[in-house]
């Protein structure tokens, strides 16, 4: 390889090498932090900038925040930015940051000479940007290599959104759920641990983990009386609804039928009843067509420390089962079921809803 390369093949220089090694890492991932990272080690790797990270636009159109997603920098490992369940406050606006948010909404690249010099790569349906801070301006070539580089990033994502959403909903599938529920439950462990050199912890922000059961009421009626068309019908509006209704970080997924499941963040039972009982009383209150009003009885519980997928579901569905067994349309906790001694005459009905 590195003898004098015969007419018409090209010599292969340590540069290219390394990128295709980093091209074949980026196609084998299968998970979504690890592809950002992946990103902005080959970035970090072949074009040795100052910085490079992944910056996504995050929230409502009307209070859109900037999350710092995998970043790395000179001689640093690539590592994670922003917490996913950061507060959203404390998250830059948009405007910020005017040269990513002209990138963002242009979908053209974007530069501006400087000491460093910046550059915003749009990431498309990705909703975010690339931004390299380099020593001096990326030249052409450069900048072409980092567009192919996106291209095959981007393509990749787009198989992923493939393998992790229900076809349906467009909703988190279960197949992405134990590694979610895990990363929740490390991340929870280590906000909870005494903040080094801070004198004041934002107990808000870290907060607790939370897992609900969703369960639409009398959905077989649905299906007998107007057909599996209309049931899907019903099913695509209240993930819209579900979308409507919860935070940007919450995780919505679909787990077959008419059960969702949602993790989310909050600070306290009182909280997560107050976001579970918005998203009750939205249901019932929207009109769907040919259908007219549906309810959900919703069960809930907090993620204990050292808790698995299977124990915290054990205890959102008991909660959610003596909804249904008790009027339905309603929102119970699992924790106030139990200090109040309701959950007794349940247990042995407990298991005849199906979760998977």
């Amino acid at each position: 390889m590195h003898q004098e390369s015969k007419p018409g093949f090209p010599r292969y220089t340590a540069r290219m090498l390394e990128l295709v090694d980093h091209l074949a890492e980026l196609g084998a991932l299968r998970e979504r932090d690890a592809l950002d990272l992946a990103l902005v080690n080959a970035i970090c790797d072949v074009l040795q900038p100052q910085s490079v990270s992944i910056c996504r636009a995050i929230g409502d159109p009307d209070n859109e925040r900037w999350r710092l997603g995998a970043t790395a920098g000179a001689g640093q490992k690539p590592g994670t930015g922003d917490s996913a369940w950061a507060a959203l406050e404390s998250l830059p606006r948009l405007d910020q940051h005017p040269l990513r948010q002209q990138a963002l909404r242009s979908g053209q690249i974007q530069s501006a000479s400087g000491t460093p010099a910046l550059t915003e790569f749009p990431l498309g349906c990705a909703n975010g940007v690339l931004e390299l801070h380099t020593e001096a301006p990326l030249s052409a070539e450069n900048s072409r290599l980092v567009s192919g580089i996106l291209r095959l990033y981007l393509n990749v994502g787009k198989l992923l959104d493939y393998g992790e959403r229900d076809s349906l909903t467009d909703l988190l599938n279960r197949k992405t759920f134990d590694g979610a529920f895990l990363k929740a439950t490390v991340e929870q462990r280590h906000s909870a641990a005494p903040a080094a050199n801070q004198e004041r912890r934002d107990t808000c922000n870290a907060g607790s983990y939370w897992l609900c059961m969703i369960d639409i009421d009398h959905f077989k009626r649905v299906n007998d009386n107007y057909g599996h068309l209309i049931g899907d019908e019903v099913l695509l509006l209240l993930a819209r609804l579900m979308r409507s209704q919860f935070r940007f970080h919450d995780l919505l997924y679909r787990f077959g039928g008419e059960e969702f499941v949602v993790l989310m963040r909050c600070c306290g039972e009182t909280e997560a009843g107050h976001v579970l009982e918005r998203m009750r009383a939205a249901t019932e209150a929207h009109l769907f067509p040919q259908v007219g009003q549906i309810t959900v009885s919703i069960g809930f519980s907090e993620v204990r420390t050292g808790d698995s997928p299977s124990g915290a579901f054990e205890r959102a569905d008991k909660a959610v089962y003596y909804a249904k067994e008790h009027g339905r349309n309603q929102v119970c906790s699992y924790a106030a079921l139990v200090a109040r001694g309701e959950l007794d005459n349940q247990a042995s009905n407990v298991g005849d809803m199906e979760l998977f």
